[in-house]
């Protein structure tokens, strides 16, 4: 029998994904549990991820007209109670600040004290906070469109944490705009849509599904809320950055009110819309195998590892020196409007290839005495596997270096984009739904089938069928064109297919 391979995460993905993902991020050094429950510490190449991250969406919201402010992070009660649907969806995932001092007490700890007047949530999200800010600063027509952005952390008290995923803080990105017309709010909650859209497959390779979230889906006190949907590689769905078009409600609640060109009082129309910290896990589980991390290279910390190789000192500095300059030249390559990361790994540790494999470099160049008499480098591409690489000249690397880079990152999406469509289908009964999404039997492991194209009906009967199987209803798309058809669930009549999914 053959020699099965040995891989460098172990489950592979094919074992036990669950677990394979969290293994990834151990092995990749990306974050740690942190000694607070539900709350993780982003460790330098993982936070070095998620600047660059916010670098290239700052500069995507500078370029649609937005500015950058800061808000607090505590928000007094009263504010949440203004907006009912606001307080029933955030209600029981606040956490909130009573008093504000310890004391000693007689067992010898401490011990609350000083309670406040009212109580504070610490920030799950702004709308209210920041709506209170816009009623002070609109008077007129002439004071709209207000365009802010802001990056902040954020506190959600999950019950069910996963790292990147799903965790009791986490770091985001939140944009608030209030708008003169309802037609301007609307035009801003689809531009913002096709920001993320685009962000997403041109930095991280992944392929979305622009779509509207059903009623049920909105974001608590929105009219409309649109998102986008990426498919992971165990087929579930990953809602990826949500637009939100809130109408006049948060408006009305704390009072952002303007004299029109008519000198008539009006209510603003508002929006927000926000990516986080979860894209990174997005990252990990669109492209990651089972040796680790795959980092596309426009958002890579480092798009080139240099790794020395020797027997002894006086090896050593020899292949140092020509590696430096060999850092020089390629540091001064401009690619992606911005010049090469590249890192000289000088330590001296067994195995140090494997470590830049495991953290997902697009780019390993080994580089010994051999390689240096030949004017070479030893090239391998994480996109290719661990185990494959090629001799290169030194001189003909620097030239493809560029194309190398770009080759890489659109293999990454164009790849993601084949598994999405492999795993998308059209169902139209749902003795075939349910047997896309469930084992045959209680003993076979759990299936994920994918991206379920189907009619549907909006009708309560709708969910409690979906329920009993983990599906959700993802989102309907905006691209999809109108079909007639029967509702799967309700067999009532259809206008639209819709994308159901098991999701994260």
């Amino acid at each position: 029998m053959a020699k099965q391979p040995k891989n460098a995460i172990s489950p592979t993905r094919a074992e036990n994904y669950p677990e394979w993902y969290q293994e990834v991020i151990k092995a990749s050094d990306l974050s740690e549990n942190s000694e607070v429950r539900g709350c993780m510490v982003i460790k330098p190449w993982g936070y070095n991820i998620w600047e660059n991250m916010q670098r290239i969406l700052d500069q995507m919201f500078k370029d649609t007209g937005h500015v950058n402010a800061y808000f607090p992070l505590f928000i007094p009660l009263s504010y949440f109670e203004k907006e009912a649907e606001h307080v029933d969806g955030f209600a029981k995932e606040c956490a909130v600040v009573t008093h504000h001092r310890l004391e000693p007490n007689a067992q010898g700890g401490l011990e609350p004290a000083g309670k406040l007047e009212e109580p504070l949530v610490v920030r799950p999200t702004s709308e209210m906070i920041i709506g209170a800010s816009y009623a002070k600063w609109v008077q007129s027509w002439r004071d709209l469109p207000i365009l802010i952005n802001q990056w902040a952390n954020v506190v959600r008290w999950e019950m069910r944490t996963r790292m990147f995923l799903r965790t009791a803080e986490f770091l985001w990105q939140e944009g608030h705009t209030a708008h003169a017309t309802e037609q301007e709010a609307r035009e801003e909650t689809n531009t913002m849509l096709d920001v993320y859209a685009d962000f997403a497959e041109e930095y991280l390779a992944i392929p979305v599904i622009k779509g509207e979230k059903p009623p049920h889906e909105r974001f608590p006190g929105a009219d409309v809320t649109l998102t986008i949907e990426a498919m992971m590689q165990d087929r579930k769905a990953l809602q990826s950055g949500t637009s939100h078009f809130l109408g006049q409600n948060f408006s009305k609640a704390m009072g952002i009110k303007f004299q029109d060109e008519n000198s008539i009082e009006q209510y603003a129309w508002t929006t927000s819309w926000g990516v986080s910290t979860r894209l990174i896990g997005g990252l990990i589980m669109a492209h990651s195998d089972d040796d680790g991390l795959v980092l596309p290279p426009k958002i890579a910390p480092k798009q080139i590892v240099i790794l020395p190789i020797f027997k002894n000192d006086a090896d050593r500095e020899k292949v140092l020196d020509w590696c430096k300059k060999l850092e020089k030249e390629l540091r001064a390559i401009t690619w992606n409007d911005r010049r090469l990361e590249v890192l000289i790994d000088k330590s001296d540790i067994r195995g140090k290839n494997w470590v830049h494999i495991k953290k997902g470099v697009p780019i390993r160049l080994e580089v010994g005495p051999r390689d240096i008499a030949n004017d070479s480098v030893f090239m391998g591409r994480r996109d290719k596997g661990a185990k494959e690489k090629q001799s290169i000249t030194k001189d003909e690397f620097i030239k493809s270096v560029p194309s190398i880079l770009e080759d890489i990152q659109s293999g990454l999406l164009e790849k993601a984009k084949q598994f999405q469509r492999e795993n998308t289908r059209k169902i139209d009964s749902w003795e075939e739904f349910e047997s896309y999404f469930t084992p045959k039997n209680k003993n076979q492991p759990e299936i994920h089938g994918g991206f379920a194209l189907c009619h549907w009906h909006d009708d309560p009967i709708v969910e409690e069928k979906l329920k009993a199987i983990k599906v959700t209803m993802r989102c309907i798309p905006l691209d999809t064109e109108a079909e007639e058809g029967i509702c799967i669930f309700t067999g009532k009549p259809s206008k639209k297919r819709v994308i159901f999914a098991k999701a994260y």
